[in-house]
């Protein structure tokens, strides 16, 4: 909305800061930032009521180290408003491809809610059956690429498969279905991905801060013809709003991160993380980046396919384990735990000590996402 500000520059100069999407995505960093630092305490205690059943309860090593006790869940909710309210206040709200984004990320962050509403008054670790959150993640992916194909601009973007690195596309067009199965894998994968991230205080959160960085300079670039044209990227109009988006997203990550750092006050339950992998996925889809997301969110693909692993390598051994513990995070953390027994050290910091180092990690990723722009 304060977009149109820009609109009075000729009655006072400075109003035209507002038609700059840099300008705009910083002030949304910044606003998205302060309101979850504003209501984070309000929301504390509003969630102080609910626990839901952590999954390290099976795992007594690591249960007795966290000893995370009456910490609520569902924190999710301060990074969807912060990020909403921010971008509707700094982003063109006639924007489709933001528009697109707030509705995926506000569907995900439904299901995700159920989920963690079902585990926290039931009591049941399985909440919401896989089958529902499978339906809304197709309609979400059928919703997105028949408005790409429906206007003759965006059609490439949902069509074509490119690669970092390649100035051409691999494949030019994949066909309507191909194309809708395409976006639900990448939908899919990105939010189980950091679903599965999000088992240490701050760990899922920062490292979808650093995601939402480098999405932020793509989609600035791919959204600039001029950028576009220099860097031999696809140029999609309309795109650099996203990186408006991607700002108010960062700013709620940080946000967030401020109650949810250990020792956290806050978890952002299934609703958070099915909400952040949803949005991050949605703008790669939106800017034909999605193989990108491989490389930028080298973290979520390690700690999604240790999963996988470890159950492959249960079922084919007959019950040996290839890790200490999936995901991979908790396996770090048991080796970090006895290191620092051996030094004579407090146990507990292990975990601060795998998040801090994933967090290294994902920005070096994040950065390297962004110098694909340049090497092609």
């Amino acid at each position: 909305m304060l977009y149109f500000l820009s609109e009075l520059r000729d009655w006072w100069s400075p109003f035209n800061l507002f038609r700059y999407v840099t300008f705009r995505a910083l002030a949304g960093a910044g606003s998205a930032f302060l309101v979850c630092l504003l209501l984070g305490p309000w929301t504390i205690r509003a969630l102080q009521r609910l626990r839901q059943p952590s999954r390290l309860e099976l795992v007594p090593a690591l249960h007795a180290v966290h000893r995370k006790k009456n910490v609520p869940t569902m924190g999710g909710l301060l990074i969807l408003g912060a990020t909403t309210l921010a971008t509707l206040l700094w982003a063109i709200p006639t924007n489709a491809l933001v528009l697109m984004c707030l509705m995926v990320t506000w569907v995900m962050g439904a299901v995700g809610f159920a989920d963690d509403y079902l585990k926290v008054t039931e009591r049941n670790r399985h909440g919401l059956a896989a089958r529902w959150k499978l339906l809304a993640q197709t309609l979400c992916a059928l919703v997105l690429v028949s408005v790409l194909w429906g206007v003759p601009e965006w059609h490439p973007m949902a069509s074509q498969l490119a690669l970092p690195f390649m100035k051409s596309p691999l494949i030019s067009d994949m066909g309507f279905i191909p194309s809708m199965l395409f976006a639900l894998l990448v939908l899919v994968g990105c939010t189980n991905a950091v679903n599965l991230t999000d088992g240490l205080d701050g760990l899922a959160v920062g490292c979808t801060g650093s995601v939402a960085t480098s999405y932020l300079v793509l989609s600035y670039c791919t959204g600039h013809a001029l950028f576009a044209r220099y860097l031999q990227i696809p140029y999609v109009p309309g795109a650099a709003e996203l990186a408006v988006f991607c700002g108010c997203l960062l700013g709620a990550c940080l946000g967030f991160l401020w109650w949810n750092c250990q020792p956290a006050r806050v978890f952002m339950g299934d609703t958070g993380s099915l909400a952040l992998g949803g949005a991050i996925a949605t703008v790669a889809i939106l800017i034909n980046q999605e193989i990108t997301l491989v490389l930028v969110g080298g973290i979520f693909v390690v700690e999604a396919l240790s999963v996988i692993l470890q159950v492959a390598y249960f079922k084919w051994t007959g019950g040996r384990r290839l890790f200490r513990c999936a995901p991979i995070h908790h396996h770090f953390e048991l080796i970090a735990q006895e290191q620092l027994r051996q030094e004579g050290r407090v146990a507990e910091l292990a975990e601060a000590r795998v998040t801090t180092r994933f967090w290294i990690v994902s920005l070096i990723l994040a950065l390297a996402g962004v110098a694909t722009l340049k090497i092609r």
